[in-house]
Order: C-alpha cells, then structure tokens, then sequence
C-alpha cells in the first residue's frame, strides 16, 4: 500500500494539483472534500513553492475539516491512532507511544499533538519537506515487529475506506495490553474491525482538579465509558486538572 508522492521544483501544474488531492487524502483519512473545504490559500502557497509539502500537511491536519471529524467527533484513543495513521503512516506501537500523545493533547493542547508528529525526526527523516505521508508501516520492512505491521493493517482498510465513519478506537485494547493483532478478514476482503471502544470502561485518575464546592481532593478517580471519555476529558481541563492515567478497567 505504499506510495510516495514527492512534490519537485520542476513539476507541473498538474503534478502539483496531484501532490495537494495526496495530502487531503491521506491526513484526511480518505473524504470527500467539497470546494467549500478547500484550503485555497495554503493550495496557493504550495503551487508557488511558498510553503512545502510539510507545512501543507501540517494546515491541513489544523483545519477546520480535521478537527471536527477526528477530534470533536472520536474518542480520544481513536483521535491518536489516526493521528499516528494520518501522519507518520503507521500504527503506534505501545501503549506508552499512546499515553504519551494522550498527555500532549491534554496538557499542551490541539495544535501542540498535531506538531509532535509533524516536528518529529522519525517524520523529518521518513518525509522531510516535500514527501507526502504514507502507510509504510503497511508494508513489512527490515527491523520492524510484526506486531507494528498487524497494527497498521488494522487501520488501513482499503482504500474505500473512510475513516471518520469509525469514531472508535480499533487498537486499545491490543496496545493497552500488549497484546498481538490478528488481522481477520471478512468474505469481502475487507479486515474487521475490532470491538467497539465505546462499550469499554476507563478509569482516569486525576491530580489537582478544583472544583467549585468546597470540596478538595488532591487525586480523584472517575469510571466513565468510552463513549463519554471525550466530555469527561474536556471536563477535567475545565477544572485544572492533570491527567495521571488512562486505563481500562472493563
């Protein structure tokens, strides 16, 4: 499933408009774009050569388009494992790659998750300034475990696939404990989803968090289903609170 697009100083017009429909198709997880949607400007600095293939990505994983599809719309593991899938092309592989985009998001913020990735050396070295992003953890390669390439498998689903129409994450529970991916696959060709997400239990503990009664406790421990972790989460940051961990517990 890999393919490199590389933007050159030489290409046409129409190998530019090539490079552009890559990006959204890949850091949007394969949509539908309308006109409407289009970040005309950022698609004019990229034509002119004023912004590379990199800083494009990283408009295009800020937008509007991204935010409300994958993080106001999906759990919060679901948001890190497309955002691993989106832009480094890959899987995480543990539950310490996950925890630690987690704790980004909730302390740093939106922008700062999306720029961990797109900063990153693992990106520098894969993409650098003018490759568009792809699935190279779907193709084995030298040193890497097969738990990664099971892993990325199980989020590249064909290219048919859309990835907002699961809002579930489909490798917490195999990351969380370690355990391996199998890659089953249904009459269609297509590989199965895992169990939903939103039916699981989390405990989160927390640190710190002021609430207005006058009751203080310096680590409070909240039992919430996958489907609320996103409103709970935003609850927390609303009362100061710190993230300690994440876990499921059912």
């Amino acid at each position: 499933m890999a393919n490199e697009t590389e933007l050159w100083p030489t290409d046409s017009a129409d190998e530019v408009q090539a490079t552009i429909r890559a990006v959204y198709r890949q850091v949007l997880g394969n949509p539908h774009v309308m006109e409407s949607e289009r970040l005309v400007t950022a698609e004019s600095q990229l034509s002119d050569r004023s912004m590379t293939v990199r800083e494009f990505v990283r408009a295009v994983a800020k937008s509007d388009f991204y935010r409300s599809r994958y993080f106001e719309s999906c759990a919060p593991y679901r948001f890190v494992e497309l955002n691993f899938k989106h832009l480094l092309g890959r899987a995480p592989l543990d539950q310490a790659e996950l925890s630690e985009h987690i704790q980004i998001c909730i302390n740093s913020g939106y922008d700062a998750e999306i720029d961990s990735y797109i900063d990153s050396e693992e990106y520098d070295l894969r993409f650098g300034e003018n490759i568009v992003p792809y699935y190279v953890g779907a193709s084995t390669q030298v040193g890497q475990k097969q738990v990664g390439y099971n892993r990325t498998l199980s989020l590249v689903r064909g290219w048919a696939e859309i990835d907002s129409a699961t809002e579930a994450s489909l490798l917490v529970e195999a990351v969380a404990t370690n355990g391996t991916t199998e890659i089953p696959l249904q009459p269609s060709g297509r590989i199965a989803a895992y169990a939903d997400a939103t039916e699981k239990m989390f405990k989160i503990v927390v640190k710190g968090a002021k609430f207005d009664s006058p009751r203080r406790r310096s680590t409070t421990e909240y039992i919430v289903p996958g489907s609320r972790m996103s409103p709970q989460i935003q609850r927390i940051n609303r009362t100061s609170g710190t993230i300690v961990s994440i876990t499921e517990v059912a």
